[in-house]
């Protein structure tokens, strides 16, 4: 399906991540499936557990231009996707690129900044472009973005809202280690950081073929069926206001072929669509507000609605 340099430099890829963040190797697959996949990045969890490590790891790993914005309540449009600046020279207005203007671009903290700001990223996110001032501008090519959130502090934050999340291919927490893996951490920064010694691994080139191949990977009607009954029972449930989006069903879809082409194969699996389901589609629910303020959680929810979708032999 796709050359043996373009595997090596994936397997490179997940090596280079497993030797930073230790024992969190499902999630680190999941990363590397939503970068076969195109689709962006959400990292929500508690301080400390190594979101922006890992966004920084993967950035690393990859030979290709790497911007990072720190989101505060201040941060402009502008500051991220550029502006227009009038050179006196040519009394004309030059527009300067920002640093969306990049392969990876980490949105660190990213519900500190205002919606307005938020709202900044949506037509990048879905349309890997930017307009300004009414011109058009594309993003390189291949283009991710990594967002980071705390979910337990809510002072000087903003939710992200709906039309947001609906873009992130896929919402990932890490955790707190084991015991084990803790012990690890520590005596792997005795003397120096992991992520001084990375290297990139993966080109941009081996990026868009591995794309390429995932929209080859086959889909039987079947499955395709098992998706969208998955979708369309989100949407009937009386505990979810807002159920899975058309778009939902498509980027599931996308990430169920990157995990069977990363896996070796042609052609799906109802375990793949399955076993991605959960981190490409709880985060995007709105929950009824009596579930919601009673304690509901959007994974618990969906899990429950999964669990009742009969899945394809």
């Amino acid at each position: 399906m796709i050359d043996g340099d373009t595997t090596r430099q994936l397997d490179a890829l997940l090596d280079n991540l497993k030797s930073v963040i230790k024992g969190k190797d499902e999630v680190l697959e999941l990363v590397v499936t939503a970068l076969c996949a195109g689709g962006n990045i959400l990292m929500d969890d508690v301080p400390g557990v190594g979101k922006t490590t890992l966004a920084k790891a993967l950035a690393m790993s990859i030979d290709g231009v790497f911007q990072r914005v720190q989101f505060t309540p201040d941060l402009l449009p502008s500051d991220i996707t550029g502006s227009s600046i009038f050179n006196p020279k040519d009394a004309k207005f030059h527009f300067r690129k920002g640093p969306l203007f990049a392969n990876i671009f980490l949105a660190d903290e990213i519900n500190r900044a205002s919606p307005r700001t938020q709202s900044a990223l949506l037509e990048a996110m879905n349309e890997s472009q930017v307009t300004v001032e009414g011109t058009t501008y594309p993003l390189p090519d291949p283009f991710l973005v990594i967002a980071t959130e705390n979910p337990v502090e809510y002072q000087g934050t903003y939710p992200l809202p709906e039309a947001q999340l609906d873009r992130f291919a896929m919402m990932l927490e890490l955790g707190y280690p084991s015991k084990k893996d803790e012990i690890e951490i520590v005596d792997s920064r005795k003397k120096s950081d992991p992520l001084d010694a990375l290297k990139p691994v993966v080109d941009g080139v081996a990026i868009k073929k591995a794309r390429k191949a995932v929209g080859e990977v086959e889909i039987d009607p079947s499955i395709a069926d098992y998706m969208v009954e998955i979708a369309r029972a989100t949407r009937e449930d009386t505990r979810v206001k807002l159920g899975a989006s058309p778009r939902a069903l498509l980027t599931l879809s996308r990430c169920a072929r990157a995990k069977a082409f990363i896996e070796g194969r042609s052609h799906l699996l109802p375990d793949d669509v399955k076993s991605l389901s959960t981190v490409v589609i709880a985060h995007r629910l709105v929950l009824e507000n009596k579930i919601k303020y009673g304690g509901g959680e959007k994974r618990e929810v969906f899990q429950d609605i999964l669990e009742k979708v009969p899945a394809p032999v």
